[in-house]
């Protein structure tokens, strides 16, 4: 091994006794049971209801109650506990103002918690609980759950919790234990896309996901038009603008991210004042809590984006040719005198014939006042410290898909022909297709947000616009974005979005390891995991397709899908023993007892340890490094460094 390497790795462990203490320590955290695994998609802004799933676990902190306390505890207070893990703050204040806490409960309360802190943090090393436990916390704890044998547990246990109860630490003790339980229930997040867009408030989703241990997050292309506008890309900017007003959705873009709408308002209310904008209400899912607006200005401000939005669009898609996306510039086939648009082989009627700002000799065109608008909202995009705090997070934690313990991760599809034949994408004067345009993106994503100025940044940027919305884009996957024919025209056939054949032809399983081969070796061990198609378990769908290799798990998180679904979500839980389904209810906050259902999809042969999966070949890596270092500590190719 590089000499250089091994003096660098000496700093660290400068004598024999330290390396070798660490490859026993590392030894013994391969030999523990492989930590558990969640996988999310298509979040969609939904906070509360992805932070209940964070919190409960997917239903799996009330399974392990139930496990530890069933024969003893009844289900009421059964429930009660998991609803006390979830939300301690809220509950103990709850419980304190009906008089509910006494000593007693304190008391029962702190060693039903031990009990089951206990049974989740069975599969880590102590130090790693530790680290998850408040540092004011971390002696208490460590001493309540690692009581030895030789011990009276039951009066060890009493002894403590008397002179917990007696220092009046009590209440800020069990949130402790509450949060520790939380922390040690999901050991790694991998999140298959789609964060943002339609519900209310992405930006606190952005904010949890930021404080967790250990996460992974394959991009979705709602992600993608924001990472694109917050790059820079002007018809990202009024995309993000026009799906928060099609939902009403103010708080994220002024509370959560400080963006100015002002501008918006004045121009739209001066431009459009004495047009309705009927077609234009928004669908109100969620109230504002911070920035409530006037129905009748956002329907304003909604269809003022939107124009500018077809103009920005139809810009790129005439720039760029290779797109195949001219057919989408629809606004160059507007009558407007007569009102009437071709699509589709026929003439249509405009539900909406008033266009103040587009100039029919030159409709792609922004007016003056559209062009500063759109300067001044840039600027706002531009200066959004938290915006781009979470845009970098994305960054770093982010990429068009990833390989994990066999399995793979991608929010849309690998793009196919109609054959089944790996469909070819003309990128930057080459094509690309699988993983290497998988490899490409992930490449051309980076660029348009950290290039500095300059042409490559440029195409980059203006990029993002098709990875947002075309039709071989991996994050898209359909043959077209109809916003314009839904919003304007009544045929409804025209307002259908075909998708890629990969959507039909990954059901295969043969297909299926014949795209998981890819990227992996083992094509009948792993699966490929997807989000953004949501699943109408009501229509008879399911999620587990190609006998096993794949999972969809978009079940309708969003509350704008939740008709179609019949759900509300699915969480993939990859344990130590198999993976599972949570099949989650609509959220209601304050029913913890809506425990989602729980549906076994595969049972591992053995029990997975650490040894099994990529970390334990990182460890055993960082093992081989270490014996270097004991060899060449006793070949005295390298000295200790003893004080």
């Amino acid at each position: 091994m590089d000499k250089k390497y091994l003096t660098m790795l000496a700093k660290e462990y400068p004598t024999i006794e330290s390396a070798a203490a660490e490859i026993i320590n590392l030894s013994a955290i391969r030999s523990l049971p492989k930590g558990t695994e969640y996988f999310f998609s298509d979040m969609h802004g939904e906070y509360e209801a992805f932070l209940h799933m964070l919190k409960s676990a997917s239903g799996m902190i009330k399974n392990k109650i139930d496990i530890v306390l069933g024969k003893t505890v009844p289900h009421s207070d059964r429930e009660q506990l998991a609803d006390l893990i979830y939300y301690p703050d809220k509950a103990i204040k709850r419980l304190s103002a009906a008089g509910s806490i006494n000593d007693e409960w304190r008391s029962l309360t702190i060693y039903r918690l031990i009990i089951v802190l206990e049974a989740v943090s069975a599969k880590y090393t102590r130090s790693r609980v530790r680290k998850s436990v408040p540092a004011d916390m971390v002696y208490i704890l460590d001493e309540l759950l690692n009581v030895t044998d030789d011990v009276n547990k039951d009066f060890y246990y009493d002894e403590i919790i008397r002179t917990i109860l007696d220092t009046g630490i009590a209440e800020s003790f069990i949130i402790s234990l509450c949060r520790t339980i939380q922390a040690l229930s999901i050991d790694v997040l991998h999140i298959i896309g789609d964060i943002y867009d339609r519900g209310p408030r992405a930006d606190i989703i952005m904010d949890e996901l930021m404080r967790f241990h250990d996460i992974d997050i394959q991009w979705g292309n709602h992600d993608i038009s924001w990472m694109g506008a917050a790059a820079g890309n002007q018809a990202l900017i009024a995309n993000v603008i026009r799906i928060s007003m099609r939902y009403n959705n103010f708080d994220i873009l002024e509370d959560g991210y400080g963006l100015n709408l002002r501008a918006l308002a004045v121009f739209a209310a001066e431009t459009y004042k004495d047009d309705d904008c009927a077609l234009f209400m928004p669908s109100t899912l969620d109230d504002n809590k911070y920035d409530p607006v006037d129905t009748r200005l956002v329907a304003k401000m909604h269809k003022a984006v939107t124009v500018i939005q077809l103009k920005l669009e139809g810009q790129l898609m005439e720039k760029y040719p290779e797109w195949e996306m001219r057919d989408r510039v629809i606004f160059r086939r507007v009558d407007f005198a007569n009102g009437t648009v071709e699509a589709g082989g026929k003439l249509h009627k405009l539900k909406d014939c008033r266009f103040p700002t587009v100039d029919p000799a030159d409709p792609l065109k922004l007016s003056d006042a559209e062009q500063e608008l759109m300067s001044v909202l840039s600027a706002s995009f531009r200066h959004s410290e938290k915006l781009h705090r979470h845009v970098r997070f994305l960054y770093a934690h982010g990429s068009m898909y990833k390989i994990v313990n066999g399995n793979v991760l991608f929010h849309g599809c690998i793009p196919l022909d109609e054959n089944g034949g790996l469909q070819s994408v003309w990128i930057d004067m080459a094509e690309y297709s699988g993983r290497e345009l998988m490899d490409k993106l992930d490449d051309i994503a980076n660029k348009a947000y950290f290039l500095p100025h300059g042409a490559e940044k440029d195409y980059a940027r203006d990029y993002m616009l098709y990875l947002w919305c075309g039709a071989k884009s991996p994050l898209y996957g359909k043959d077209k974005m109809a916003f314009f024919e839904r919003y304007f025209l009544d045929d409804k056939e025209l307002h259908a979005e075909h998708y890629n054949p990969y959507y039909t032809f990954s059901e295969n399983a043969d297909m299926c390891r014949r795209l998981l081969g890819l990227f992996v070796k083992d094509v009948d061990r792993g699966h490929i995991i997807n989000g953004h198609v949501p699943v109408k378990i009501k229509n008879g769908e399911h999620p587990v397709k190609a006998d096993g290799r794949l999972f969809v798990i978009d079940g309708g998180i969003s509350k704008a899908y939740q008709k179609t679904t019949g759900i509300a979500g699915y969480t993939l839980i990859y344990d130590s023993h198999s993976l599972n389904l949570a099949e989650h209810y609509p959220f209601i906050p304050g029913e913890s007892e809506r425990t989602p259902k729980i549906h076994l999809v595969e049972r591992l042969d053995r029990r997975a340890n650490v040894s099994d999966s990529d970390k334990g070949r990182e460890i055993l890596e960082q093992i081989n490094d270490l014996r270097e270092l004991l060899a060449a500590y006793r070949s005295g190719e390298i000295k200790e460094r003893r004080e």
